[in-house]
């Protein structure tokens, strides 16, 4: 029981944010090595508060796409949608984050992924033609990912965006008539040529011991 409390606590999305007033290169790697993460909140008119958040617990959040953090200012509460990650690109290690205020209720547009579960008939496959949608949704209810069944579709089948089965209240914003997956027949390359590539320098042996 105590391992799925402590794990739940990690997934928790309520995080506490430091304010800080010091900036630059220097004071973000001191940041950095201290377990913390320099970040901005903005929008909705609002003055940009810089804030330092704990790395481990929003690296685990970060796992989610569109994440949304219950950011704990100074003992008050602020929803906000992670906007912008920036990474070392070659640590990948989370340098900085950028978040958006949201308020309750507040209806949002993301970029959704796209992910094809089931197997098309035999012989054929499934080409993801678009990996992601762009839907209108609540800052609260925003779906991980968007599903696509192809499971027995045949060749010559297509999936649109209009297709699509969105969460409750979601609003598709990608145009209507976006390809989202065809189903196919795989084009097999023609190998036909190889096997007398490779036999030519037999051939070639052959003829000069007949000379």
């Amino acid at each position: 029981m105590s391992e799925k409390k402590a794990a739940s606590k990690e997934l928790s999305n309520k995080i506490e944010a430091e304010l800080r007033t010091s900036f630059g290169k220097g004071v973000a790697r001191k940041l950095r090595s201290a377990g913390k993460i320099p970040a901005v909140v903005y929008g909705h008119g609002t003055d940009p508060r810089h804030v330092s958040l704990p790395a481990h617990e929003v690296a685990l959040l970060l796992r989610k796409a569109n994440a949304i953090l219950d950011l704990q200012i100074e003992g008050g509460s602020q929803l906000a949608l992670v906007k912008d990650v920036q990474k070392d690109p070659l640590r990948q290690i989370i340098e900085h984050i950028d978040l958006i205020v949201l308020r309750q209720g507040e209806r949002v547009e993301v970029d959704v992924a796209v992910h094809v579960e089931g197997e098309p008939v035999a012989g054929t496959v499934a080409d993801l033609d678009a990996k992601t949608i762009t839907i209108e949704a609540l800052a609260t209810n925003i779906p991980e990912r968007v599903i696509v069944d192809v499971e027995g579709l045949e060749a010559g089948t297509h999936i649109y965006a209009k297709d699509l089965v969105l969460p409750e209240g979601a609003v598709l914003i990608t145009d209507a008539e976006t390809l989202v997956v065809a189903i196919s027949v795989p084009v097999e390359q023609d190998l036909g040529e190889e096997p007398e590539a490779e036999e030519a320098p037999a051939e070639a042996a052959a003829e000069e011991t007949a000379e």
